[in-house]
Parts: C-alpha cells; structure tokens; sequence
C-alpha cells in the first residue's frame, strides 16, 4: 500500500478513491496468490470478511464515477 501511495503521488493523481481501488486489488492478488492448497488458518477465514466490505466500496466509487461521466439528461 505504500508502493501503491507512492507510486499515486509520483503521477500526481493521488486522491482517497484511487488509493483505496489500487490498495483494494493488491489486496485481492496477495489473498489471491498466498492461499493455502490444503488447511485454511483461522486468521484467513477472518480476512474473508473484509472482502465483500471492500467490494461494495468499490462499486459504490464505480457508480459515483460513471454518474460524474454521464450527461446530466441521461438520468
């Protein structure tokens, strides 16, 4: 997260929502690519839980963004 913020303010579009989508699928890949085959420890069935949190953060800057783009006679 701390590449992701630095990595933000060198393109000079760091702002919360893109931090938090970029922190988000870091995030996702490492949950993603650590994964055990065979035991799941109790501290990763815990970490599911912030998943769908997340996702419905996700959409909810998705949706705001797509609102910003659209003309406002669409809606």
């Amino acid at each position: 997260m701390l590449a992701a913020a630095l990595v933000l303010a060198l393109l000079e579009s760091l702002s919360y929502e893109l931090f938090f989508v970029v922190s988000l699928i870091g995030f996702l890949v490492v949950v993603e690519l650590t994964e055990p085959i065979r035991i799941t420890p109790t501290w990763r069935r815990r970490l599911r839980w912030l998943i769908p949190p997340a996702l419905l953060v996700f959409g909810y800057i998705v949706v705001r963004r797509i609102l910003e783009i659209l003309p406002s006679g669409v809606l």
